[in-house]
């Protein structure tokens, strides 16, 4: 997404940086994996597929994609590669047109302050029981369950009160420019 092409979120523990051609390889070397295709819901792609897919949510503008990065690998080792940093990937995507408000989230900071998100859902494999467990822990509450995608949609209510529980639990978190001035090639 253009909204997060020149943002990095620095953490405690994490980088988030936005997701561009140098991780694909990376990315789908994981992918690869029959198990996470399966609790992520993937269909196995080429190597080419992945970089028109990688293309194709930079451009889209429904989609915040951040690759998670090792902070400690990251930021002890000059000259290190991103790609041989990488810990996972985030995703947020503004699902509902008729409500700006409501983002299908798969981390919840990348949305509570830039985009002024108020709810956020999360749709989970209904064999992926970790993730269920995790966001249950999180306060998601299941809002639906879909017998023919086999999937669970849970969801969080961000209150005035909540939303401040959050945004002290990640003061430490900074913003910072991602690469400026730098464009990807297309």
């Amino acid at each position: 997404m253009r909204l997060n092409q020149n943002i990095l979120l620095l953490g405690k523990k994490v980088v988030l940086v936005p997701y561009t051609s140098e991780h694909v390889p990376r990315y789908h070397e994981w992918m690869k994996s029959e198990e996470l295709r399966r609790l992520t819901a993937s269909e196995p792609l080429t190597l080419e597929q992945e970089y028109a897919m990688q293309r194709s949510w930079r451009e889209d503008t429904d989609k915040c994609t951040f690759i998670v990065l090792d902070a400690e690998k990251w930021q002890t080792q000059p000259g290190t590669s991103e790609e041989s940093c990488m810990a996972g990937d985030v995703n947020l995507f503004l699902t509902d047109l008729g409500d700006p408000s409501l983002g299908e989230i798969e981390v919840m900071i990348a949305g509570v302050t830039r985009l002024g998100l108020t709810k956020f859902e999360v749709k989970i494999g209904q064999g992926n029981e970790p993730s269920i467990r995790m966001f249950q822990k999180l306060h998601f509450e299941q809002v639906a369950v879909s017998s023919v995608f086999q999937e669970v949609t849970l969801r969080l209510m961000m209150s005035e009160l909540e939303r401040q529980w959050l945004l002290e639990k990640t003061s430490h978190v900074q913003e910072k420019p991602y690469r400026e001035g730098a464009s990807e090639p297309c």
